[in-house]
């Protein structure tokens, strides 16, 4: 997903990590607190389905948990969207993840603290580990 805001800029767009459509995925649902769960749902659509055309596509998908299967609310990238990134070689990938910067930081952090966070959690990704250390030996070279 090309980020113009928040991890890049409009001259050096960076790239965030986003659901599409195909293919499986380890990762963490989260349950909706008790509550007014109307509420919740509205909070987190405003937030998630925002920009015009929208970034994401609300879609139910099943779901394996520790407690079995479960079926979720999971936004998936819109591939009409104007955020929609397309296929990137991994250099591209890791140039853009590199160099990118905008007010909540690097395209660097992200990465690192999206690897961080899913190791906290027992999920090691092979392919996100790689992306870390080119990264990584990217920005040591420039």
């Amino acid at each position: 997903m090309k980020m113009t805001r928040w991890r890049g800029t409009k001259e050096s767009p960076g790239l965030m990590m986003a659901l599409d459509r195909g293919g499986q995925c380890k990762g963490v649902a989260f349950r909706l607190g008790d509550g007014d769960r109307r509420e919740q749902l509205d909070r987190l659509l405003r937030r998630e389905v925002t920009l015009k055309p929208t970034s994401y596509h609300p879609r139910l998908i099943n779901m394996m948990s520790d407690a079995g299967p479960l079926r979720a609310l999971a936004f998936v990238i819109n591939r009409q969207g104007t955020t929609y990134a397309g296929p990137l070689t991994e250099e591209d990938v890791v140039e853009r993840l590199a160099t990118s910067c905008g007010h909540w930081g690097s395209g660097a952090d992200y990465l690192y603290n999206t690897v961080r966070n899913l190791e906290l959690r027992g999920i090691h990704d092979a392919h996100l580990w790689r992306l870390q250390q080119l990264v990584a030996a990217r920005i040591a070279a420039s």
